[in-house]
């Protein structure tokens, strides 16, 4: 279903800013459509499936690491680390690589980086393929962290609330960004593991030991934990559904929203929301499908967006 495997045929790491460096890469056609994927979290990283998402004949593959995430250096650092600078740092990338204009593909916290930059910098954007809407308010974010997802899956909650003191549970992104950020190693990798796998154990429709597995490793596991807790606790540095005031600014780039039907991370309203103030857009709800990009029905709705955008750029 995914295009072959290829490899990058440029790789280098970019310094942002005093504290940060990140990992660039490319491949597919020089002379392609340029399309940079942004990977989710905050805090996960891109890996060398993502490329496989694109027809490497006719796109441009850009894939990076956000600040503190997989081969960006320093790793899971909180300094300087913003929704802001991520937003910059896009516009870093895109400069240094002489790319005038490109399609931007996310999924997650991806969809709603993507979101940020092109109503921040339409001009620069030729299109969007958008997975799993995210749209970062509060009530999205208790909705996982909270109450809400906690009632589907009682048994991997009942893990994620073993770190914190049963008195300290009113409020549990404090609670965790307290260990997150605290001086006590064993703690910290403790909350780390638990804050992973809490979202591991919920990303799929069917139990999937692959992407378990992914979010239980600790170096992953350490940047996911602190950096998502990090935005998290901060609103994700955004002003009150700040995205979907700021959607007039995107109307007339073209779109393709993909959402898992049974998604009980970023639930499916978001995307309604976000489609219907999004004339440009074309939404496609997957029927048997929960967040991962990784599950097969959702791969196929975003490899038909990624070749629709093909037909429609030329």
């Amino acid at each position: 279903m995914l295009y072959p495997a290829i490899k990058p045929d440029n790789q280098f790491h970019l310094r942002v800013s005093d504290v940060h460096e990140l990992y660039v890469e490319e491949s597919g056609n020089p002379q392609g459509i340029p399309v940079v994927f942004i990977h989710g979290g905050p805090g996960a990283s891109c890996g060398p499936a993502h490329r496989r998402y694109f027809d490497p004949e006719q796109y441009r593959i850009i894939l990076f690491d956000q600040r503190g995430c997989g081969q960006s250096r320093p790793h899971a650092s909180l300094q300087e680390n913003t929704s802001q600078h991520l937003i910059d740092d896009l516009e870093k990338i895109r400069q240094h690589l002489n790319i005038e204009r490109w399609v931007l593909f996310g999924g997650s916290w991806g969809s709603t980086l993507a979101l940020a930059y092109a109503e921040s910098h339409p001009q620069k954007v030729l299109g969007l393929i958008l997975r799993g809407i995210f749209l970062c308010r509060r009530q999205d974010i208790n909705w996982f962290y909270q109450s809400g997802t906690s009632r589907l899956f009682p048994e991997a909650w009942k893990a994620f609330l073993a770190p914190i003191p049963e008195a300290q549970r009113d409020n549990l992104i404090e609670s965790y960004y307290a260990l997150l950020t605290g001086e006590n190693e064993l703690e910290r990798m403790a909350a780390a593991k638990a804050w992973s796998i809490w979202e591991g154990s919920t990303a799929t429709l069917r139990s999937d030991n692959a992407v378990l597995n992914y979010f239980a490793d600790p170096h992953m596991a350490l940047s996911i934990a602190r950096i998502e807790c990090h935005y998290f606790i901060n609103d994700c540095f955004f002003s009150d559904n700040q995205l979907l005031i700021n959607v007039d600014k995107i109307r007339h780039i073209p779109g393709f929203i993909v959402h898992g039907r049974y998604d009980v991370i970023c639930p499916i309203d978001q995307a309604i929301e976000l489609h219907e103030r999004w004339p440009q857009s074309q939404l496609r709800i997957v029927p048997d499908a929960g967040h991962a990009v990784s599950e097969p029905g959702i791969s196929k709705a975003l490899i038909d967006s990624t070749r629709a955008m093909i037909r429609i750029l030329s």
